[in-house]
């Protein structure tokens, strides 16, 4: 605690607002955004290796978090206070952290793969200063930070020949893919059969069990949609820089209101809101990876009419 009382001394307006906008590139809408545009603009192998680097690191993060069961470090010293707007994004228990592993295996995985070395710095960066925003601003401790780099940066290294074996052979793929969701659906018979005890916090329990169906719900859409995507749809990452700017903005914002809107719907349909949950985030996979995609055929219509006027113009 010594080293979060440091930077809680050391605390100031401008590094409060500086470190609440950093932490943001680790939570789950910064990981769908940046997955989504690196699959749909750049590489489609490198949009499902980030996608499962976070999909693996985020499972086997929330098992630990469950398995140990580490309050956050305000629970543990009723002294030390975290930055106030921090503490609404800080859900589950402390150990490890979830915005440290999602943000390193997304920033370090594309580190890894770019070959563009402003990007590279640049991601690098993102890796270290995302941890560190997570201690200035008190919601975990340096192992809790620590654990998360250590496991994201095994993912990104061990999950690349994975990748590379992929593309030779096929049927890699599809074992990766029911490996990843065996791991999830066994997490998530953990959360739900797993004998706590009694004296576990509620509220902890409940963002494990809600994370657990979104990984269970989102492997599945996964595991339907990369199929279908690879023998019927063969979309084209390639556009012009101005195709691919309005296919991400419109395909984010489709993105983020499926997520909203589908939500009350669902819950009204459906018994349990963790079926619900699940169900919701496989569609909004498939919507990604397969009917979104459809309409890349029309983006490129309408860059060609563009380049043709320009072609005339000149």
């Amino acid at each position: 605690m010594g080293f979060l009382y440091f930077l809680e001394s050391i605390r100031c307006g401008f590094l409060d607002f500086l470190f609440l906008i950093v932490t943001a590139l680790g939570e789950e809408i910064a990981f769908l955004a940046v997955a989504v545009i690196i699959f749909w603009c750049v590489s489609k192998t490198e949009g499902y290796y980030i996608l499962s680097v976070g999909f693996v690191g985020t499972t086997i993060n929330q098992f630990l978090k469950l398995i140990f069961r580490i309050p956050r470090p305000w629970v543990l010293d009723s002294n030390f206070s975290p930055v106030d707007g921090a503490i609404e994004e800080a859900t589950g228990y402390s150990f490890p952290s979830g915005h440290t592993q999602s943000s390193v295996g997304t920033f370090g995985g594309i580190a890894f793969f770019t070959k563009k070395k402003w990007l590279r710095i640049f991601c690098i960066v993102l890796c270290v200063l995302v941890p560190f925003s997570r201690m200035y601003l008190g919601v975990h401790t340096p192992l809790d930070v620590g654990v998360s780099v250590l496991i994201a940066l095994l993912l990104i290294f061990g999950l690349r020949p994975v990748f590379k074996l992929a593309k030779k052979k096929e049927y890699v793929m599809y074992i990766f893919l029911g490996f990843m969701t065996l791991l999830s659906l066994s997490y998530l018979l953990f959360v739900e059969l797993y004998k706590f005890p009694s004296d576990i916090d509620a509220h902890n329990y409940e963002s494990g069990l809600k994370n657990a169906y979104t990984l269970f719900g989102a492997l599945i859409g996964m595991l339907i949609s990369y199929p279908i995507e690879k023998r019927f749809v063969r979309f084209d990452v390639k556009g012009k820089w101005y195709t691919q700017v309005f296919k991400c903005v419109i395909g984010l914002i489709i993105v983020v209101l499926l997520k909203e809107l589908l939500k009350l719907p669902l819950e009204s349909l459906l018994p349990a809101n963790t079926v619900a949950r699940a169900i919701r985030y496989a569609l909004i996979v498939i919507f990604a990876v397969v009917i979104y995609p459809l309409t890349f055929k029309l983006f490129k219509r309408l860059e060609d009419k563009i380049e043709s006027k320009r072609v005339k113009n000149k």
